[in-house]
């Protein structure tokens, strides 16, 4: 990143003045981007949206935009960074980001104000990712998704969620000052409670991420088995059961392609939803592997359309079919099975809260994480988690907690 020099205001300036004041070895494309901005910029600003910015060509003075000092300043250093910002297409002006033709320099959280000036029109991607699973196999995508995203470093993931739980999912907050550990120590209370679990129980623990359910519950007697298809996933937790001597396991296995050979006593889920977007499918799994009388604790992120996830996500951070949860689709294939629903809680302040979190302990261990696992990889999550934090608290996501009973 490099440091912005003294900004020098030139919205008002007449353009002979903005001639003199601006020589400069920026291309000619810059200079364009630099009118198309002013145009796009005009009346987005004065309707009273957005948050003031800055943006320049390398290390020379930066062009601002909107009222008042610039929240974050753009700095551009190549050709490739001003056709990607002039396109305002939003996956290529991040992906201009996470390659490093582009710094940001700033509040990243209010660099996501500019999502009302940027467009996400990737049809031929969007219908590929759905049909893929069609053509290669549901399990298949999957694993290779999985993959994609939890096979990073644990350098990673240690960087930035919280260290007692190391949970990839909402915690649950009562104030919001209150320590992220907390909030995620009161929801796997909270599932362990809506369940049922007593020590002894065998509890089926879809997604077992970096062990926060496992050991949570291992630790009070439950016996947890917990699924991963995570290489990274899977060895992590090994070790970690075998340290604490816990009465769990793991297994590298689907859920769709797994055969106990008896039924659990509750199953819990936490954020995995999300990656099982079949509806019908997995509550037909959960209604086979759970005894009568079990219940299921689920909690996701949502959104009112199905696979409503940004293209930027949807290629770099979640591929394949993955989708938020979309909740009045599972409630009406809910209503094809056995299952009650005893209990849903809104979560999306709560997630919020997460998030921002998970972006500042991101930001904090920039340099353990880049060594880890390198600049493009921190800067990847370095927008994901900023760019949660705002499609929650502006309600482009919601996020739920929910509790199956099977009679």
């Amino acid at each position: 990143m490099k440091d912005t020099q003294t900004a020098e205001t030139v919205r008002t300036q007449p353009a002979s003045q903005e001639s003199r004041a601006h020589q400069s070895s920026a291309p000619t494309s810059f200079k364009r981007l630099i009118r198309l901005l002013r145009y796009v910029c005009a009346g987005y600003y004065a309707g009273g949206k957005g948050m003031p910015c800055a943006v320049q060509w390398r290390d020379e003075k930066p062009f601002l935009f909107g009222p008042g000092e610039p929240t974050f300043t753009l700095i551009l250093n190549d050709k490739t960074a001003v056709a990607a910002f002039a396109s305002l297409d939003g996956l290529a002006f991040v992906e201009a980001y996470v390659l490093g033709h582009m710094d940001i320099v700033g509040d990243m959280d209010m660099l996501h104000t500019m999502r009302e000036v940027t467009t996400d029109r990737h049809p031929l991607f969007y219908f590929w990712n759905l049909a893929k699973p069609l053509v290669f196999g549901q399990t298949r995508m999957d694993r290779s998704a999985i993959s994609t995203h939890y096979d990073n470093s644990l350098g990673l993931y240690r960087g930035f969620l919280d260290p007692r739980h190391r949970c990839y999912s909402q915690g649950v907050f009562l104030r919001d000052d209150e320590p992220i550990e907390d909030a995620m120590t009161r929801k796997l209370d909270f599932a362990i409670e809506a369940i049922g679990a007593k020590p002894g129980d065998r509890i089926l623990d879809i997604g077992g991420g970096w062990g926060a359910f496992n050991e949570h519950a291992g630790r009070k007697g439950i016996r947890v088995t917990s699924l991963t298809i995570s290489k990274e996933s899977e060895l992590f937790l090994k070790n970690m059961i075998a340290e604490q001597n816990l009465p769990c396991e793991v297994l590298n296995r689907h859920l769709y392609e797994f055969e106990p050979g008896f039924k659990f006593d509750g199953i819990v889920n936490l954020g995995v939803t999300e990656h099982l977007p079949d509806y019908k499918r997995s509550l037909a799994t959960y209604q086979r592997l759970l005894k009568p009388g079990g219940k299921v604790y689920l909690d996701a992120s949502a959104c009112r359309e199905k696979y409503k996830f940004h293209s930027f996500i949807s290629k770099h951070i979640y591929p394949g079919n993955c989708s938020p949860l979309c909740l009045h689709d599972y409630m009406t294939h809910l209503a094809d099975t056995p299952f009650r629903l005893l209990g849903i809680w809104d979560d999306r302040h709560s997630y919020e809260i997460t998030a921002r979190h998970w972006a500042r302990s991101l930001e904090r261990n920039r340099d353990a994480i880049v060594k880890a696992c390198g600049e493009s990889t921190f800067r990847k999550f370095h927008v994901y988690l900023w760019g949660t934090v705002d499609v929650f608290r502006n309600d482009i996501m919601q996020a739920y907690r929910w509790v199956l009973e099977l009679p």
